[in-house]
């Protein structure tokens, strides 16, 4: 094969190491690539995009070229076969391609799957970046808690206020989206996005659902909490229990080498289903490394999907339910797929799951009833770890709080 056309920006941005701003909330810079069979790469950019820092990082084995040149080196590949992804390459590529009687490899983006699987230094990063994001979470859950039972609040003043927690964090390079801040019937919107027509004062009684991330130069972080506004109800609580349920079953799981994550799916439903409910999105995406907050070729979904789950991946673990015109409730944490160790008797090498979030968890939407003795041992810990991991980088006031939000529930 002569060589590959890397048409996804984020794959270029990965394989090059390096980052840029023409997209909203993602570091990437518009271009394409050829990855020659020499291994040497010719990048079809805007070249005032690309100043003298940058091309010495990118080193001799890297041609920068303006993106109009691209139709004319596709040409030089003629009766040659080349790489295309047409899950990622456009119609227009496969033209180009076609009409210059190049002989197309329809195969995955060669950068996919490595990109996925992330290293220990981008392992490292993401665990730092999580641990400052969950300190200014915290700050908010604390700040929102002292604040939001007053009618006061709105949707687009909360969302506010959370970024100022962030902007400050070290290393902090913009929100990975734009916020999900829903109260009552706008938080079961599943993609909801406030703005000046439906932004809804936080009512006293409701249900707060926000889901929100940034990105830092050593983690991309996706986060979503629900938070009671007061005193929940009844439903409100055995909602939030399952969804926990089903949050906790993945959390904990332990796999075969070579699962994929549309296996695992049904897991994180099962608590709902149980009593005829269920949610209408996927149950985890992918998350790159100071990248697309949504990376493949990784999810947990009904949808099949025959890429098995590897170590290094990062994915969502984000059930939920949503009560039209009345609430949303949805619990994500990012976790890291990892190796998990064989039991005795065991014959088949066994993955899990490294839970990377840190932020509390509303105790105040837990019925203990309807947890095993396993499931809150499993929460209890895991507050244990937000607790010792953040208590020391919050300011005094949100430290107070935190010791009540993360402090042991029994059944």
């Amino acid at each position: 094969m002569a060589g590959a056309v890397l048409t996804a920006p984020d794959s270029i941005a990965w394989l090059l190491n390096v980052r840029g701003q023409d997209v909203p909330n993602t570091p990437i810079t518009l271009s394409y690539a050829i990855l020659k069979d020499s291994s040497d790469l010719d990048l079809f950019i805007d070249p005032q995009k690309v100043d003298d820092k940058v091309r010495a990082h990118l080193g001799d084995s890297v041609t920068v070229r303006p993106e109009s040149e691209l139709p004319r080196a596709l040409s030089e590949y003629a009766n040659k076969k080349v790489l295309a992804d047409p899950n990622s390459a456009s119609t227009w590529i496969f033209e180009l391609l076609i009409r210059n009687h190049v002989e197309i490899i329809r195969q995955a983006d060669p950068c996919e799957l490595p990109k996925a699987c992330k290293n220990v230094v981008e392992m490292d990063g993401t665990r730092a970046a999580h641990r400052r994001d969950g300190a200014s979470l915290t700050e908010f859950l604390c700040w929102f808690a002292q604040n939001a039972t007053d009618g006061s609040l709105d949707e687009l003043t909360a969302a506010a206020k959370l970024k100022s927690f962030r902007v400050g964090n070290e290393n902090f390079r913009g929100l990975s989206f734009d916020t999900i801040s829903g109260c009552g019937p706008n938080g079961a919107v599943i993609h909801y996005r406030v703005n000046e027509n439906t932004n809804r004062v936080i009512d006293l009684g409701s249900l707060y659902l926000v889901d929100s991330g940034a990105q830092y130069l050593d983690g991309t972080t996706d986060v979503t909490r629900t938070i009671a506004v007061g005193t929940p109800t009844a439903e409100m609580r055995d909602r939030f229990t399952r969804v926990l349920k089903g949050h906790i079953a993945l959390a904990t799981l332990r796999f075969p080498e070579g699962t994929t994550g549309s296996q695992l799916d049904v897991l994180a439903r099962l608590p709902l289903w149980q009593v005829g409910l269920d949610y209408d999105h996927g149950t985890g995406h992918g998350v790159g490394s100071y990248l697309g907050v949504h990376e493949g070729p990784q999810r947990i979904s009904k949808i099949g999907n025959m890429v098995a789950l590897k170590p290094g991946m990062i994915v969502s673990n984000e059930p939920g339910y949503y009560k039209t015109g009345e609430f949303g409730i949805r619990i994500e944490n990012l976790v890291t797929v990892k190796h998990s160790e064989l039991p005795n008797g065991g014959d088949k090498p066994l993955l899990g799951f490294e839970t990377l979030t840190r932020a509390p968890i509303d105790r105040n939407l837990v019925d203990t009833s309807l947890m095993t003795l396993d499931e809150l041992s499993w929460l209890n810990s895991y507050h244990q770890t937000v607790h010792d991991d953040l208590i020391t980088i919050v300011n005094p006031k949100t430290a107070d709080w935190l010791h009540y939000a993360t402090s042991p529930l029994t059944d």
